[in-house]
């Protein structure tokens, strides 16, 4: 994520959202963030959904700014900024396969993490072409 769309998130995050600490034991922690992984979803919106239930408090969620994409030029930087955000996606993956152990350089991981590149490639390439 870019500075700037850092920036308008913290921001935007600030204006509705409160921030609270929370300290468990740490198996406890653990095991909540294991159980958010597996379900995929995150640990903010399984405590949010529990606060509300528990306060009988209808969960408000709400929903960021629309993005304003109504010339081909806010079109054309919102594309710029995705394919700018995949590119750093592509480099980690590569930088993850480099970081592939010699010995695992001929395994299904490896190719697995070739594939992906190409195909990241490929989606960037396509993606470029649009505008």
């Amino acid at each position: 994520m870019s500075k700037a769309a850092n920036r308008v998130k913290t921001k935007w995050n600030a204006a509705n959202y409160r921030q609270i600490k929370v300290s468990v034991d740490p198996d406890i922690a653990v095991a909540f963030q294991t159980a958010c992984n597996a379900a995929d979803v995150s640990m903010a919106s399984v405590l949010s959904a529990y606060m509300s239930d528990y306060c009988k408090v209808p969960l408000n969620k709400p929903t960021p700014p629309e993005v304003d994409l109504s010339t081909k030029k806010k079109r054309c930087n919102v594309l710029a900024a995705l394919i700018n955000q995949l590119v750093q996606v592509r480099d980690a993956q590569e930088h993850a396969k480099d970081n592939i152990p010699e010995s695992f350089q001929g395994s299904t991981v490896y190719t697995s993490a070739e594939e992906c590149i190409a195909l990241m490639d490929e989606a960037i390439g396509l993606l470029e072409g649009v505008y």
